[in-house]
C-alpha cells in the first residue's frame, strides 16, 4: 500500500471499482488484436485486459514506481509493461500495424493525447478511455452546442464518438472533485479532407480561439482578398464538420494559383 499512499499525495486518483473496470475493458470492440493501455497506474484495467484472450495487450506508463509495481504484480507480462511517455514514444516502433488504445487518461494531458491520436489516426482505429466528464461532453458535442470546440471538430472529423457512460466520484481513491465519463472513438471512413490539412487545422483553431467573433473577423488573416462565403457571417460553433471543410475548399479555390497550403 505504500505506493498507493505516495501517489495519493501527488493528487492522483485510482479507480477501485472492479465492476467499472470490467465495464470499461468490455467496451473494446474486436477491431484489432493488439491493444495499448496508456497510464495503467495500479493495473486495475490491466488485470482484466491480460485475462482477455481476445487481445494482445501492452501497457505504457511514465511513472517508474507504477512500472515497478506492475512488474511485481504481473511477472509473466513484464515484457509487455513498458516505461515511457506516450506523448514522446515513436508508436511505429511499437506497432507496424493497426492497434487500439484504452486507458484512464490523465486529465491534465488528455487533450495532448487526443492530438497525438489524430496524428496517428491511420494506425489507431479505436480508442476507449475514461476522461473528465466535461471533456467527454465537449468532444461528443454537436455543432450549435456551446461546448462544441476545437477538439470536437478535430476528433469528429476522423472518428465517430460515443459517450458510453458516466462514472461517479466515489469509485476512485481518493474521490476526485469532478465526475468522469467513458467514451469510445472508432475511426470513420474519411481518408482525405479535399483541402489542405494545415489550412483546415488553422481555420478551426483560429476561429474557435476567437469564438465570440464571426468568422469574417476571426479569420481575417487567413482569407484571400475579396473572399466571400455564407459561412463568414457565422460563429465557429455554428459550423458542422462538413461546413468547415467546404469553407476551407472555397478558400483554397479562391487563391490565385489554387495551390493548397501544405
Amino acid at each position: 500500500m505504500s505506493i498507493v499512499k505516495a501517489k495519493k499525495s501527488l493528487g492522483q486518483h485510482f479507480l477501485r471499482d472492479q465492476n467499472i473496470a470490467h465495464k470499461i475493458t468490455d467496451s473494446l470492440l474486436p477491431l484489432t488484436r493488439d491493444v495499448l493501455e496508456i497510464g495503467p497506474g495500479m493495473g486495475v484495467l490491466t488485470r482484466h485486459l491480460f485475462h482477455n484472450a481476445n487481445f494482445s495487450v501492452r501497457a505504457i506508463d511514465i511513472d517508474k514506481e507504477s512500472i515497478a509495481y506492475l512488474h511485481q504484480e504481473f511477472p509473466e507480462h513484464q515484457d509487455r509493461i513498458l516505461y515511457g511517455d506516450f506523448l514522446k514514444t515513436q508508436l511505429v516502433e511499437l506497432y507496424d500495424h493497426p492497434f487500439s488504445i484504452i486507458g484512464n487518461l490523465p486529465y491534465n494531458i488528455s487533450s495532448q493525447i487526443f492530438f497525438r491520436i489524430i496524428e496517428n489516426r491511420d494506425f489507431i482505429p479505436q480508442v476507449v478511455c475514461m476522461i473528465q466528464k466535461e471533456v467527454a461532453e465537449r468532444i461528443s458535442a454537436n455543432h450549435g452546442n456551446k461546448t462544441y470546440g476545437i477538439l470536437s471538430v478535430f476528433l469528429q472529423t476522423f472518428y465517430n464518438i460515443e459517450y458510453l457512460f458516466t462514472v461517479g466520484e466515489k469509485v476512485f481513491d481518493p474521490p476526485p472533485k469532478v465526475k468522469s465519463a467513458v467514451i469510445r472513438l472508432t475511426r470513420n471512413e474519411r481518408q482525405t479532407l479535399g483541402c489542405s490539412e494545415k489550412l483546415f487545422f488553422n481555420v478551426v483553431k483560429t476561429g474557435f480561439n476567437q469564438r465570440r467573433k464571426t468568422l469574417r473577423n476571426a479569420l481575417r488573416g487567413l482569407l484571400p482578398a475579396d473572399f466571400e462565403s455564407e459561412y463568414l457571417n457565422k460563429r465557429p460553433e455554428q459550423l458542422s464538420i462538413e461546413d468547415f471543410l467546404l469553407l476551407c475548399r472555397s478558400i483554397e479555390q479562391s487563391r490565385p494559383s489554387h495551390t493548397p497550403v501544405n
